[in-house]
């Protein structure tokens, strides 16, 4: 009797100890998503704020009486903090936390707003730009999905901080004409101010301390990210001698250099090519924001979940090609519209499967400056595109940029065609 009753007692012991299992992995799965949809608010959040500023930016430097060029200096600038700081906010999340870097982007965006709200001087404007070294909210968000998503799970999750951009666009920039138009120019600043501040409380609260599960907090023969400064050069440029990693960076930068010349002039062009007024552009702007919510949210997602990752990659080079070819033979605005379509398509899916592919093939303690490191490369396009997109624009025309967008992935789709760059977890199941 004693020995059945003790069988039977060490049978409820185990029962109740998968059933508290099976709790805390639900509990745990719950909180995780709770962090990820957190993130994706914050993200959208900055996003929004930032393309309120940047409606209303060339209105407040006209104001202080910076002309066109010193106008392109100044966005120079933020290009060139961007750049400078992505690899090192990187360090930091992985150093420090996904919270703290967090926290630390959406202070430093405070700051940003903060500065603004008090640039009566041309000095000061160029001051306020000072915190964009640290503002990199879309990264951050990316290294929370990275640290709580499964490798075949990642690129759909990814590809979902695609809508959170599209919302940024849309809102940001129909809601700083509105509020600049009818209550004056600094008050889209004062409302990014408020909105950074209470970013930065979301953070605090709601983003775990630590947000990569326990079981991942290892460090392999070939990390170091805990060890060395934040700022160290060499631990940055060691990620990119992890096998693949190189050959798929070069192949993020240049697939989309071209196009990105294009884009960094599309102000101008917009105005001398295609005629179109302020207003026009702005509904052109909230077009783009749509198809960029709808093609990465909804169509990169799915996509994901039935081919490898090698395949998407090679058909975004191979309809950038295609882009190309329209972009050299468009003339209207209408043209434009079409072939925004598989633009962005292309955009939306070599940014996800390229940072998929980057955060699977370093070490898990390195996500966050391989992320920093992706992250750079729309503020290199920024740096240089003014000066190299306003040659070809003057010297060769618009269709310029499509020649080259052709040429460009002609020749990387056929690299990769015969290229065995090794890729992890190629096909999401």
């Amino acid at each position: 009797m004693n020995a059945k009753a003790s069988s039977e007692g060490e049978e409820e012991d185990l029962g109740m100890k998968t059933e508290t299992l099976g709790e805390s992995r639900y509990s745990g799965e719950v909180k995780r998503g709770q962090a990820i949809l957190v993130a994706y608010l914050i993200a959208t959040l900055e996003l929004t704020f930032l393309f309120m500023q940047m409606g209303v930016m060339p209105y407040l430097a006209k104001s202080l009486g910076l002309d066109s060029v010193g106008f392109g200096y100044l966005q120079t600038t933020f290009g060139v903090l961007q750049l400078v700081g992505g690899p090192i906010f990187g360090r930091f999340a992985d150093q420090f936390g996904t919270r703290a870097a967090l926290i630390l982007s959406c202070v430093s965006g405070s700051a940003f707003f903060l500065l603004m709200s008090i640039s009566t001087s041309i000095p000061l404007l160029f001051l306020s730009r000072l915190p964009g070294v640290f503002m990199h909210g879309l990264p951050g968000a990316q290294k929370v999905i990275t640290d709580l998503t499964a490798p075949s799970q990642r690129a759909d999750a990814l590809g979902k901080l695609g809508l959170c951009f599209g919302i940024g666009i849309i809102i940001g920039s129909a809601l700083g004409g509105v509020l600049s138009t009818k209550f004056g120019i600094f008050v889209p600043i004062y409302v990014g101010l408020v909105g950074s501040l209470i970013n930065t409380m979301i953070a605090m609260v709601w983003i775990p301390l630590q947000a990569r599960p326990k079981s991942d907090h290892h460090v392999t023969e070939n990390s170091t990210s805990q060890s060395g400064s934040v700022f160290s050069i060499r631990e940055i440029l060691r990620l990119m001698k992890f096998p693949g990693v190189m050959e798929v960076f070069m192949v993020k930068v240049f697939a989309g250099l071209p196009i990105g010349l294009f884009l960094v002039m599309f102000s101008i062009i917009s105005m001398e090519f295609f005629g179109l007024e302020a207003v026009e552009s702005g509904y052109l702007m909230s077009y783009f924001g749509v198809l960029q919510m709808v093609i990465q949210g909804l169509v990169v997602g799915k996509l994901t979940k039935h081919c490898t990752e090698r395949t998407l990659l090679r058909l975004s080079v191979f309809v950038f090609a295609g882009v190309g070819l329209g972009m050299a033979l468009m003339r209207t605005v209408w043209h434009y519209c079409i072939i925004a379509v598989p633009l962005m398509f292309a955009f939306s899916t070599l940014g996800t499967i390229t940072d998929s592919i980057l955060t699977k093939a370093v070490p898990s303690s390195d996500t966050g400056t391989m992320l920093g490191i992706c992250a750079s490369v729309q503020p290199l396009t920024r740096t240089v595109g003014p000066t190299i997109g306003g040659v070809l624009y003057k010297q060769f025309g618009v269709s310029s940029f499509g020649y080259l967008q052709l040429i460009v992935n002609i020749g990387l789709f056929v690299y990769l065609l015969k290229s065995k760059i090794p890729l992890r977890e190629m096909k999401n199941q």
